[in-house]
C-alpha cells in the first residue's frame, strides 16, 4: 500500500512582514494544510479497511458469534422479566463495544510500529503540526471502527430490536463518540510508550477487566462495591450504558437502569456523553503535548 500523499509547502510568500493582509494570505493556506494532512491520513485508513476485506470479516466474526452463541445460550436461562429485555437485546450494546474496540486498539499499535519502522519519521517531514497528524490518526482510527460497528447494525431485527431509523442513527452516533474516545486513549498510550511489546502487556493486563466491568454481558448493579467504583471511572461502562439507553429511548423497558451508578444515582444519557467527549478530548490533548516534544 503506497503512503498517503501530504502537502507539499506552500510557494506563496507575503509581500511584506507585518501586514495584516499577509497574515491572512499565510493562515489561509496553513489552515489548507493541515486539512489536507488530516485527510490524507483517513484516506490511509479507509485504503487499509477497503483493502483487508478478510481481515475485516475475521474481525466482526467474534461479536457475531457472542451475540448468537452466548446470547442465544444464556437467553434460554435468564428470564427477560430480569434484565427487563431479552438477553441478546441487553447484549447487543455490549457486541458493538466489542467491534468498535478492537480497531482502536489497532490504532495505537500501528502508531507504534510506524514509530519503529521510520514511517513515522517521513510523516513527520511533511511542513504540518504534529497534534495535526495525530488529530488524523484520530479521525481515520474513528471512522473506520465505526464504519465496522454500524455492519453489525443491519443485525438488530434478528435480536428483536425495529429497524427503526431512529434508533439506527441514536446508535450511530453513540459509537462514533465511543470510538473517538478510545482511539484518543489507544493514541495517548502508544505515544507514552515506545515498544509494542509494553503496549500489547499492558492492554492484556486491563482490557479484559475493563470489559468485563463494562456491563456489557451483566449488570453492574449485581457487582461488588469495589467493582462500582471501578466501573465508575471505565469508559467501556459509560459506552456500553449509553449505547443501551439509546436503545430505551426507542424501545420500551430497555434496562436503562442497569448501567453506571454513582452511589445508587444513575447519571443522565447526556451526562455520560458529555464525560466520554471530554475523556477523548483530555486523551488526544495529552498525546498531542507529548507528541509535539522534541525526540
Amino acid at each position: 500500500m503506497t503512503a498517503p500523499t501530504l502537502p507539499a509547502p506552500d510557494a506563496t510568500t507575503p509581500d511584506g512582514p507585518g501586514t495584516h493582509g499577509d497574515t491572512d494570505r499565510v493562515a489561509v493556506p496553513r489552515l489548507r494544510h493541515e486539512a489536507r494532512a488530516v485527510h490524507a491520513l483517513v484516506h490511509r485508513d479507509l485504503l487499509r479497511l477497503a483493502s483487508q476485506p478478510v481481515h475485516t470479516a475475521l474481525m466482526l466474526v467474534q461479536p457475531v458469534l457472542y451475540l448468537f452463541i452466548l446470547g442465544g445460550g444464556l437467553a434460554a436461562l435468564i428470564p427477560d422479566a430480569t434484565l427487563g429485555v431479552g438477553y441478546q437485546t441487553y447484549l447487543f450494546p455490549g457486541v458493538l463495544m466489542m467491534t468498535v474496540q478492537t480497531p482502536t486498539i489497532m490504532v495505537g499499535i500501528r502508531l507504534i510500529t510506524d514509530r519503529q519502522s521510520g514511517y513515522l519519521r517521513e510523516l513527520l517531514m511533511a511542513p504540518v503540526s504534529r497534534p495535526t497528524l495525530l488529530l488524523g490518526c484520530c479521525a481515520g482510527g474513528t471512522i473506520v471502527s465505526t464504519a465496522q460497528g454500524a455492519v453489525l447494525l443491519t443485525l438488530v431485527g434478528t435480536i428483536g430490536l425495529p429497524y427503526d431509523p431512529l434508533l439506527l442513527t441514536l446508535l450511530l452516533a453513540g459509537m462514533i463518540l465511543t470510538s473517538f474516545t478510545l482511539t484518543a486513549l489507544a493514541l495517548a498510550l502508544a505515544v507514552a510508550l515506545s515498544r509494542p511489546e509494553v503496549f500489547n502487556m499492558l492492554l492484556g493486563l486491563v482490557m479484559m477487566p475493563l470489559v468485563l466491568l463494562s456491563g456489557g454481558f451483566f449488570p453492574l448493579k449485581n457487582l461488588p462495591g469495589w467493582a462500582h467504583v471501578v466501573a465508575a471511572v471505565n469508559p467501556l461502562a459509560y459506552g456500553v450504558d449509553l449505547l443501551r439507553r439509546c436503545i430505551a429511548l426507542r424501545v420500551p423497558g430497555g434496562a436503562a437502569d442497569t448501567g453506571v451508578q454513582w452511589s445508587h444515582w444513575h447519571p443522565p444519557l447526556l451526562l455520560e456523553a458529555g464525560l466520554l467527549l471530554a475523556c477523548g478530548t483530555v486523551a488526544l490533548l495529552w498525546a498531542a503535548h507529548l507528541f509535539s516534544r522534541p525526540e
